[in-house]
């Protein structure tokens, strides 16, 4: 079964979506209501709207959004992940808040040093944004790199500078 909340932040609108092993998507904040419904019906059409879901996830996601530091400790459902992909994201998750980490490092970590392209797409296809902080991953030369949440690469600097200014 797949259940989805819809949580008002200080930034907009997020979607998070879990099945019964855990979160297996997420959709970063948009300004409209109606934008974030359409975009988690687009992507799980066949969930369940519960906004009562994980609540106590859904207050750390509050407040990282107030630019509260939140530790995100929650299953993680990558089922759907190929193997590869599933290593990359979980060294991701591991990136401490208000650090970053380049490509090729992630690369070296997970055992693939000559992979920080396909590293690059792991993170162009992080199904769960936030909880695994691709944001977090700069190209490296210290670029941001791409970033495929609405908003883009000023929703990635936006992302890390709060983080920044809140490393305590």
């Amino acid at each position: 079964m797949l259940t989805v909340a819809i949580i008002e932040t200080d930034w907009g609108y997020f979607a998070l979506a879990a099945s019964t092993r855990g979160v297996l998507g997420t959709i970063l904040p948009v300004p409209s209501l109606r934008r974030i419904e359409q975009l988690a019906r687009r992507r799980w059409p066949e969930a369940k709207r519960d906004d009562g879901l994980l609540k106590d996830l859904q207050d750390q996601i509050v407040a990282y959004y107030q630019g509260r530091r939140a530790g995100f400790r929650v299953s993680l459902d990558l089922a759907d992940v190929t193997p590869f992909r599933r290593r990359v994201l979980k060294a991701c998750a591991k990136i401490p808040y208000a650090r970053t980490k380049t490509y090729q490092q992630l690369a070296e970590i997970v055992g693939s040093p000559r992979a920080a392209r396909a590293v690059g797409g792991a993170m162009a296809h992080n199904p769960i944004p936030l909880i695994i902080p691709c944001h977090r991953v700069l190209a490296a030369s210290g670029r941001l790199g791409g970033f495929s949440a609405e908003g883009g690469v000023a929703i990635k600097r936006r992302m890390l500078a709060m983080e920044a200014r809140c490393r305590t």
